[in-house]
């Protein structure tokens, strides 16, 4: 599992592994550093030998801030140029690490520049020696720098050309760490560096998880410095990988059957989105469900029906539901059964996943009654950010003294995903490039796992197909979820093999790559 931490853990954790560093004057070099910066320097370079054969002769240019990171840089710099390369740093502020200058300068390395007129005379250097970069190593700003970028460092990341392979140290300059939230410059675009990769310190930080700054991360390599997981403390963000999803994926045993296996009650689509029932159900089967109940209108019912003869039409005994998928809130015919999944879910404690068209529902039941108890209840709810955005409007919870908008939800995902467990008392999904699962009590998991073309209608049907097979087989909400969209995003790889792809085919994708993951502990490459 990949985990990451909160700003205020990592300083606790670097202070106990070096109980000099807040006493030791500024510029001067610490253990931790060193070992940060050849972690880094060792990264890069294997990336440079990977791209173009030898690290002797690359053109590596470092954009460098005022603080320990640009220090980072510098130190990793000069082993970099210990080794070959050809480094030259660019400075953004009026300080630089004086041991990481005086590091790169003796091995060879140059400067440009580091007195008083260094930032003005960096800026009209960058373009000219940017140009020629195989290596841009972003230094600029750490995890303690603000949101956005400075001017000075804004233009010289203005300057990097899309050809040179941009390193971040620790986290791409300008995102914010613990939130992940992207700050945008005048002009609406993200006041940030982009990394192809970033080379995290110690641990992940929370923004190289967490939308939208996860995709100005690229792929994340973590660098071992000696920090004490038990001073670090629980994760501020988790992410699955493949063996944590191997070893929770319900595997049947020899005396299972299909009632112990676990049985699906499914209330999705209608006269009107018809597909919706079909690939909810379809996604449940090839999931592994025991059994899939489908509670519908007839006309869906039919088609259901038709296409997979082993569910079973009509309501009768579950162990847990899928509700709201396609559903109308204002379709009469579905009105009463998901009312009565609503209340199995809120008053029985039937694990129970919640899209779309019951969240209205349980908007209503929430200002009625108040938040759920998750001691007594098991829900899941599935929406994406116009979906959210209305159900937090329905329950009254406000941005600002205004109605939360569906641009508010996707600038601060986490933020709303929040909000909408503690109002609720439910698990949130919050469907997205970079989908959210976050607890009531704060938990949070991340799942990045899907290709863009995932991006298409009927995608969250077959997620929540596969999400409620997870509850009734016995997962909590917060292991359903996350595992679920883990699973669903590499079902859509599968299907996608790098095109356009269709919402069936995801689920059809769903057995291989669950076969995978079980007998081989990795992901389908």
């Amino acid at each position: 599992m990949t985990a990451a931490h909160a700003v205020e853990a990592v300083r606790r954790a670097e202070q106990a592994a070096d109980p000099d560093l807040a006493a030791r004057p500024a510029g001067q070099d610490g253990p931790l550093m060193l070992r940060a910066a050849a972690g880094i320097a060792a990264v890069v370079a294997s990336e440079v030998r990977r791209r173009r054969g030898r690290l002797y002769g690359a053109r590596v240019v470092l954009l460098v801030g005022s603080g320990s990171n640009g220090g980072d840089a510098l130190h990793a710099g000069a082993r970099l140029a210990a080794g070959g390369a050809q480094v030259v740093a660019l400075l953004s502020g009026s300080r630089a690490h004086a041991g990481g200058l005086a590091a790169l300068r003796a091995a060879g390395g140059r400067v440009l520049d580091d007195d008083d007129a260094g930032p003005t005379r960096a800026a009209l250097a960058a373009p000219s020696v940017l140009s020629a970069a195989d290596v841009v190593v972003d230094g600029l700003l750490g995890i303690g720098g603000r949101p956005g970028l400075p001017p000075a460092a804004a233009a010289l990341v203005a300057a990097v050309p899309p050809s040179a392979l941009v390193v971040a140290v620790d986290v791409p300059s300008g995102v914010a760490a613990d939130s992940g939230d992207l700050p945008r410059d005048p002009s609406g675009r993200p006041a940030c560096v982009h990394a192809d990769l970033t080379v995290t310190v110690g641990t992940a930080k929370p923004a190289l998880l967490l939308p939208p700054a996860a995709r100005a991360a690229g792929r994340i390599v973590v660098v071992d410095i000696g920090l004490d997981p038990a001073v670090l403390g629980p994760a501020a963000v988790e992410e699955l990988d493949p063996e944590q999803a191997a070893l929770l994926w319900p595997v049947p045993g020899p005396d299972d059957d299909k009632y112990s296996r676990g049985v699906l009650g499914v209330v999705a689509g209608g006269d009107t989105y018809t597909g919706a029932a079909l690939l909810c159900t379809t996604a449940a089967v090839l999931a592994g469900a025991g059994m899939v109940r489908y509670v519908g209108p007839p006309r869906p019912t039919d088609l259901v029906r038709q296409r997979l003869p082993e569910v079973v039409p009509g309501p009768g005994r579950v162990q847990a539901w899928a509700v709201g998928s396609g559903v109308d809130p204002d379709d009469d015919a579905q009105a009463a059964p998901v009312t009565r999944a609503l209340a199995a879910a809120a008053d029985d404690g039937v694990p129970s996943l919640l899209d779309a068209g019951a969240l209205p529902g349980l908007a209503a039941r929430v200002r009625g009654r108040g938040p759920l108890d998750p001691r007594r209840s098991a829900v899941l709810l599935t929406p994406h950010a116009g979906e959210l955005a209305r159900l937090l409007t329905d329950l009254g919870v406000e941005a600002d003294g205004e109605p939360v908008e569906r641009a508010a939800v996707e600038q601060r995902p986490l933020e709303h995903a929040r909000a909408a467990a503690r109002a609720t008392g439910a698990v949130v999904l919050l469907k997205g490039s970079t989908t959210l699962v976050v607890t009531p009590g704060g938990r949070v998991r991340a799942q990045t796992d899907g290709p863009g073309w995932l991006g298409t209608a009927g995608a969250g049907d077959v997620l929540a197909g596969i999400a409620g097979t997870l509850l009734a087989a016995g997962l909590a909400p917060f292991d359903a979820g996350a595992l679920a969209t883990a699973v669903h995003g590499r079902a859509a790889a599968a299907a996608s093999a790098g095109g356009p792809l269709h919402a069936e085919a995801v689920a059809q994708a769903v057995p291989g790559v669950v076969a995978h993951l079980l007998t081989r502990r990795e992901w389908p490459s």
